[in-house]
């Protein structure tokens, strides 16, 4: 594995690290089914992984337009992680858009 140049917070594995670099491509190459597809086993895998959690928002929210989806991934994370501001601005951007 390369040399990465971030601090692995969440104490990924390899694997992990290499599944969310491709899923994160195939997002940005407009992949979207198959980014899902990876994003939910990993999930399935990792129930408490906040990287895929918060992947799965931007999925839903950003690329689907399940905003009520996506809302429901940050509220995970944000049940881990209280503090992840990150989590809670996505969150709030997206509840503008429901009635949830």
């Amino acid at each position: 594995m390369s040399e990465r140049n971030f601090r692995n917070i969440y104490n990924l594995s390899d694997e992990q690290l290499e599944e969310l670099d491709k899923a994160e491509e195939m997002l940005e190459s407009q992949h979207l089914n198959g980014a899902e597809k990876l994003l939910l086993e990993m999930l399935e895998k990792s129930p408490k992984c906040i990287p895929v959690l918060n992947n799965l928002g931007v999925l839903y929210g950003k690329y689907f337009l399940e905003y009520e989806k996506a809302i429901s991934y940050y509220n995970q994370v944000l049940d881990l992680e209280p503090g992840n501001e990150w989590a809670r601005n996505e969150r709030r951007r997206y509840e503008r858009y429901t009635t949830y």
